[in-house]
C-alpha cells in the first residue's frame, strides 16, 4: 500500500526523472521546484520577498504567484524592505490600480507593514533572516516519502507564525509560515525519490547553522 501511495505522489518529469506530483503540472511549477524550493535562504530581502508573497497566495494557487512573480518584482520595488518600508498612499493607489499583481488591499498594506517590521528588527539589533532561522526543527524527523506525509502546519511553524506577529509582522498564520519553512530551507519537504530531494539536502547540511 505504501508503494503504490508513493509511486502516485511522484510523476516523471519531461527528463523522465521522478519529481514530487506538483511540480509536473507546469513549467513554472517544474523550475521553481527543480530550481528553489527547498533550498536554504538566508537573506532577509529574499526571505521578505517569499513571506510577502506567500501571504499574497493566500486563497490562490501558487501558480497565479509564480505567473505574477517579475509583476510584483517590479511592483515592490525589488522587494528591498527599506524601500518599501516608505511606500505610503500614493504607492497602495499604485498597486491598486496594477492589474499585473494581485491587488489586495489588505495584504498589499500587510506587506509594507512586515517591511517596517523587518526594519524594526535590525533597528533592535537583529534579522528577519535570525528570527525565521530561530524556529528551523532541532530534531531529525523522517523524510517524507509520500504526499500525505507533508504537514501543513507543524508545532514550529505556529511559534514562528507566533512570534512574527508579537514583532507586528501580518498575515503569517502558520499554514503561511510553514509553507514560507518548506520554500526557504526550513525543511526539505521533497518527497524521497524525488531527482532533487538529495541535492536539497546537501544545500541545507552545508549551510551554517543547518541541523
Amino acid at each position: 500500500m505504501e508503494s503504490a501511495a508513493r509511486s502516485s505522489s511522484l510523476e516523471a518529469g519531461p527528463d523522465g526523472r521522478d519529481r514530487c506530483r506538483w511540480a509536473t503540472a507546469a513549467s513554472e511549477y517544474l523550475a521553481y521546484h527543480d530550481e528553489e524550493w527547498g533550498r536554504p535562504v538566508w537573506d532577509d530581502r529574499g526571505l521578505y520577498e517569499r513571506l510577502c508573497l506567500e501571504a499574497f497566495q493566500s486563497g490562490l494557487s501558487w501558480l497565479t504567484i509564480l505567473r505574477k512573480r517579475e509583476a510584483f518584482r517590479r511592483a515592490f520595488a525589488g522587494f528591498e524592505i527599506e524601500r518599501i518600508a516608505r511606500f505610503g498612499p500614493r504607492d497602495v493607489k499604485r498597486l491598486l490600480a496594477d492589474a499585473a499583481i494581485v491587488r489586495n488591499r489588505a495584504k498589499i498594506d500587510a506587506a509594507i507593514a512586515n517591511a517596517r517590521a523587518a526594519i524594526e528588527l535590525g533597528a533592535a539589533g537583529g534579522s528577519l533572516s535570525e528570527l525565521i532561522w530561530s524556529f528551523r526543527p532541532r530534531e531529525g524527523r523522517r523524510a517524507p516519502r509520500t504526499l500525505a506525509d507533508v504537514p501543513a502546519t507543524t508545532p514550529e511553524s505556529k511559534a514562528l507564525a507566533r512570534e512574527l506577529k508579537r514583532h507586528g509582522f501580518r498575515f503569517v498564520g502558520p499554514t503561511t509560515a510553514y509553507a514560507l519553512m518548506q520554500a526557504c530551507g526550513l525543511v526539505n519537504d521533497h518527497l524521497v525519490g524525488c531527482v532533487v530531494h538529495e541535492s536539497v539536502e546537501r544545500e541545507r547540511s552545508a549551510s551554517p547553522g543547518t541541523p
